[in-house]
């Protein structure tokens, strides 16, 4: 029994200082294969300085009500101020006008004029209806007080009796109508495609 005793004192003995020089060398092994940190890991000092310095808002949202009547709505992912104007990415305009139609226009980027109250929406801005158009041109110019938008450029139409291409799109509310009037001029081409 007291071998039996002696032994196991032996190898707790032993264990004791095994384990320590077992744990030592494993923490060893990982101090000397560890790599350096890389370029990436760094904190971009002079990027952050430069956003520091732009000034931005994210998630800008403004809305408001034009002397026709059409309730018009601004979103855009983010915009900053540059001098007079309001430059922003990802813009996007709703307007609900008088009459019940939806207008829905999206652009790339575009710029805010708070002052003049005018919205460009640039980049191959998208414009949609509820009442059925779908067209694309290289930009919409929205005047925020009056609700009238022109295209900055030709376009192609999709619209419920065909598709159409024109030089000029202007949606306008005139004194005399009951509701917005889209006008389509400068060298206009008309396919349609009669209801089967």
């Amino acid at each position: 029994m007291t071998r039996d005793t002696n032994l196991y004192s032996q190898f707790v003995s032993f264990l004791k200082i095994l384990l320590p020089l077992a744990a030592l060398t494993l923490m060893s092994t990982v101090f000397l294969l560890a790599r350096p940190p890389s370029g990436d890991n760094q904190i971009p000092y002079a990027e952050l300085d430069r956003m520091a310095q732009e000034p931005r808002l994210s998630g800008a949202h403004v809305s408001g009500v034009a002397e026709d009547g059409s309730v018009i709505e601004l979103t855009a992912r983010t915009t900053r101020p540059t001098g007079e104007l309001i430059e922003a990415e990802a813009l996007a305009a709703g307007i609900d006008t008088a009459d019940g139609t939806r207008i829905d226009i999206r652009a790339g980027h575009g710029e805010i004029d708070s002052a003049a109250r005018t919205a460009r929406l640039t980049g191959l801005a998208h414009l949609q209806t509820s009442n059925g158009y779908e067209m694309e041109t290289s930009g919409f110019t929205a005047n925020l007080a009056t609700g009238r938008i022109t295209s900055d450029g030709a376009l192609e139409v999709k619209a419920p009796f065909g598709s159409l291409t024109a030089g000029e799109l202007v949606i306008d509310t005139p004194q005399d109508a009951d509701g917005q009037v889209m006008l389509f001029q400068k060298g206009v081409r008309l396919v349609y495609t009669p209801k089967q």
